[in-house]
């Protein structure tokens, strides 16, 4: 079969292995990551991009507070690295492009917290926000899988749905229990790391628990769904098994899959982004 990929998404999964972080493949090196990111946390990206407090929450904003929609935008990096200028970047586009004012919060993150802990303060956040007309959750990768997580979460809080979840290569299952994953063809994840990462997430919890692994939660009520996947990322068949969760739960949802795509393919710049941004337009917009 043809490789029908465009040019700049091989050349970006070239870039992408040479730079895969080596604790994604090593127990020696994830230990040692994790061991590290218990000492201090990240420096946020903020020469450019200016934050501002709202409930005690550092939040990066884009657009006009009074815009169409607003946009709930929740990073990734699974669960222990902070927002970086792609998250930035891409968050500004969603606010000029779609008629969006944009939040995209600056939550706890492993090892030094808790998913629970997550779980308050952007529950404080959401709550904040739900008066809004057009209120939608957005996230990439762990950040999708804490919107799936958190959109379940909503109904035992007694607080009203989204209008719609969009997500990018959400991890649902942080327990992995799908095996075999194929860490050699992701350029950006891999097993080993991912299960000590989940573990440190989850804390207390199982990592079966619907509130770090949604795979395993109840989607009754969940809003309109847009997810997207690439063919070649460790996460696909468990995102493919989740959105038949979905579809068993009688949610409506829609499944964009990017053939020998990687992980998060959409916030890359590429023909295949460009076709999704269209997709996310015609989503929230019509």
């Amino acid at each position: 079969m043809s490789d029908k990929r465009s040019f700049f998404s091989k050349i970006e999964e070239v870039i992408l292995n040479f730079t895969k972080p080596d604790y994604m493949d090593s127990m020696d090196k994830i230990q040692e990551f994790l061991d590290e990111k218990s000492k201090s946390s990240d420096n946020i990206p903020n020469a450019i991009f200016k934050s501002r407090d709202i409930g005690g929450l550092e939040v990066f904003t884009f657009g006009d507070e009074n815009a169409e929609n607003t946009i709930l935008y929740i990073h990734g990096g699974a669960y222990v690295n902070e927002i970086n200028y792609q998250h930035l970047l891409y968050c500004l586009k969603l606010s000029r492009k779609l008629d969006a004012h944009v939040l995209l919060p600056v939550y706890p993150l492993a090892p030094l917290h808790k998913a629970m802990e997550s779980f308050d303060r952007i529950t404080d956040l959401y709550q904040s926000l739900t008066s809004k007309n057009n209120l939608i959750l957005m996230g990439d990768s762990a950040g999708g899988g804490f919107v799936l997580s958190f959109c379940q979460h909503l109904k035992t809080i007694n607080l009203p749905q989204p209008d719609k979840i969009i997500t990018f290569s959400p991890w649902v299952d942080i327990s992995m229990s799908n095996p075999p994953y194929d860490s050699e063809n992701d350029p950006i994840l891999g097993e080993v790391g991912l299960r000590e990462i989940g573990k440190s997430w989850a804390g207390d919890l199982n990592t079966k628990d619907y509130r770090v692994s949604p795979i395993y939660g109840d989607n009754d009520g969940l809003p309109r769904t847009l997810i997207f996947a690439g063919t070649n990322e460790i996460f696909c068949k468990d995102i493919e098994k989740y959105v038949g969760n979905l579809k068993k739960d009688g949610v409506d949802v829609r499944f964009i899959i990017g053939e020998g795509l990687f992980h998060i393919y959409p916030l890359f710049p590429s023909s295949e982004a460009k076709k999704a941004f269209k997709e996310i337009k015609k989503e929230i917009i019509g």
